[in-house]
């Protein structure tokens, strides 16, 4: 193990989405994390997904959280961990036995982190929902998209990931010092309704302010010339993000558009999109990149999953690690005395029951009576 979290234990009760990219940020930055696994999805003898990204670090234990016997085996588990995550609907967890009291009451410093869409209370807590609806009541799924044009979900990553796992993992680790203080733990309460919302902080701002207008027309929405993607002569698509006005110098030197006008204008935006866009369609976005790469002119060209990994730029920070053959993101950020790293590959739910449990304290009779009993899988 390496990373500034070496020495954490974390129990992961499995989920979806944004409570397994918690629980990987975790790992990648060095903590034990055992994920628990329904028994029911214990499948004697199947292989692990190598094409698991979200499961990569940790061992998996199956467990019956149903049975007397598999609630007291987390209990356990929770006693000697510093965190828990879980990403059950609101008050799930609780009559299963494992909720925050339960867990807290056998240990005061556990740090339990909660993942859920809507949130412990409200409304909308007890509704079934996905990234698409925390985002659209967040407000923050209207800001994107194209003038006159429906939003646009940018695929799930702004309510499962960044409003969500992510936002879990910082909140865990801000109690985790706190604990570090107090010698007590807490809830963390991690909603992506809360997470969508706080991303967008900065447009708040611009809204209050009264510069921020409808969808696709502002600075940062496609709505300016100079900050947009565009197309190119052989299909592919470039950034530009040439807000500056020394970027924008630099960028309208290396393109060549005629007769800019006040970039502030934006009665004049569509039209002189109209004519950058024609003029990127003279070139491929190949040659696009050999004219701007290496200039302050804010470009990049636009990327697919295979591509992204081999360009140039990341090869050299190995912004992408190869695992059991497949290529996934690399941990991050980077630590310049104690860098985070990939654990291991994914695991099949149980692949580690009794490995993983002995590890925990657990005794070879304890675990065969667990296992008679239906408990562990």
């Amino acid at each position: 193990m390496s990373g500034p979290l070496t020495g954490y234990r974390v129990v992961e009760l499995a989920g979806i989405g944004p409570g397994p990219f918690a629980g990987m940020v975790l790992s990648d930055l060095g903590a034990e994390v055992l994920r628990v696994d329904r028994a029911g999805s214990v499948r004697p003898g199947a292989g692990a997904d190598p094409t698991d990204v979200l499961g990569r670090g940790r061992r998996s234990a199956g467990v019956d959280l149903k049975h007397a016997g598999g609630r007291e085996a987390v209990l356990r588990l929770a006693s000697q961990a510093d965190v828990l995550i879980e990403g059950f609907r609101p008050g799930v967890a609780e009559r299963l036995g494992v909720g925050p009291g339960d867990c807290l009451a056998r240990n005061p410093r556990l740090v339990y982190g909660r993942m859920t869409g809507w949130g412990q209370e409200g409304p909308y807590a007890g509704m079934a929902g996905h990234d698409i609806n925390y985002i659209a009541l967040s407000g923050t799924l209207s800001l994107i998209g194209r003038a006159g044009q429906p939003p646009v979900p940018p695929v799930n990553v702004v309510g499962d990931f960044g409003g969500g796992g992510m936002l879990l993992a910082v909140g865990v680790l801000a109690a985790l010092l706190e604990a570090s203080r107090s010698g007590q733990g807490q809830v963390v309460d991690a909603a992506m309704v809360d997470g969508a919302a706080l991303l967008a902080a900065m447009v708040w701002g611009l809204h209050a302010g009264g510069t921020w207008h409808e969808r696709g027309t502002n600075l940062l929405d496609t709505g300016a010339w100079y900050y947009e993607v565009y197309e190119t002569s052989d299909g592919g698509h470039i950034s530009l993000g040439s807000l500056e006005p020394q970027f924008l110098a630099e960028m309208l030197r290396l393109t060549g558009l005629e007769d800019p006008p006040d970039p502030g204008d934006r009665a004049k935006w569509p039209e002189t999109k109209e004519r950058l866009a024609a003029l990127i369609r003279s070139r491929t976005r190949d040659e696009w990149a050999q004219l701007l790469e290496g200039s302050d002119a804010c470009f990049a060209p636009v990327l697919g999953l295979d591509e992204a990994p081999s360009h140039p730029h990341h090869a050299a920070r190995g912004s992408f690690v190869e695992v059991e053959g497949v290529v996934q993101p690399a941990p991050a950020p980077r630590f310049s005395r104690t860098p985070g790293a990939v654990a291991g590959p994914p695991a099949a739910p149980g692949q580690h029951t009794d490995a993983a449990l002995t590890d925990w304290g657990f005794s070879a009779e304890e675990l065969a009576a667990l296992r008679r009993s239906g408990a562990i899988a």
